[in-house]
């Protein structure tokens, strides 16, 4: 079994946690040893695990472990990952076993995060570091770039194209044939019916740009 730790010791964290739960119950794979957190106290616990450390800790370690970001905004997410640079560590997809990917031709890069309900059909690339949450659909021929994070419950029709670091609140629907721009943040409940250019913040029936993003 190999060692396995979660960066980000909030409700997300706890809740990755219990994926890896759930892919051990079916086959034991990782043993989990604790959260590493900046903004929480080392030797604090969390649901009875340690908190072990921030990135220094991380770049300090002389063993090989696995370690999973649970940090639900690309920037923050884009940049605690810049600063890890220790090469024993390594970025596993951590799929829920009650996640359907129902076709082969399904590219998964590094580090992703797939949880529970969220189906994946056919002809699909998603890069690194992506995270679908809870009960999310991805259509056919779609790209899904580097860092973006998806709230429970979001529809992406076929042959979409994400942009990197795009952040899609919870019950938002993406219709077929669009692109939205990199750090592109789409409101929840948003229906995406046009392209979206990069850096906005678009909410509303349809989704509308509201304002720009540094």
């Amino acid at each position: 079994m190999k060692k396995i730790a979660i960066f980000g010791a909030g409700g997300f964290g706890r809740e990755v946690k219990t994926i890896i739960d759930s892919i051990n119950k079916i086959e034991p794979t990782y043993e989990f040893i604790g959260f590493y957190d900046d903004g929480k106290e080392k030797g604090s616990t969390i649901n009875n695990y340690p908190v072990l450390g921030g990135i220094k800790d991380l770049n300090l370690l002389e063993e090989e472990i696995a370690l999973v970001i649970s940090i639900g905004d690309p920037k923050t997410k884009a940049k605690i990952i810049s600063l890890i640079n220790n090469p024993l560590i390594t970025y596993p997809n951590i799929i829920s076993p009650f996640a359907l990917i129902s076709d082969d031709f399904v590219s998964l890069g590094k580090g992703n995060i797939i949880c529970a309900g969220t189906i994946i059909t056919c002809n699909i690339d998603i890069k690194d570091f992506v995270i679908l949450n809870l009960s999310c659909t991805v259509g056919h021929d779609t790209i899904i770039n580097n860092y973006s994070s998806f709230m429970p419950s979001v529809n992406i029709s076929g042959e979409v194209v994400v942009g990197e670091g795009v952040y899609v609140g919870t019950g938002a629907k993406i219709i077929n044939l669009l692109e939205i721009g990199d750090y592109t943040i789409v409101g929840a409940g948003a229906v995406v019916a046009k392209t979206l250019p990069a850096k906005c913040t678009a909410v509303g029936i349809p989704a509308k740009p509201i304002k720009f993003n540094e």
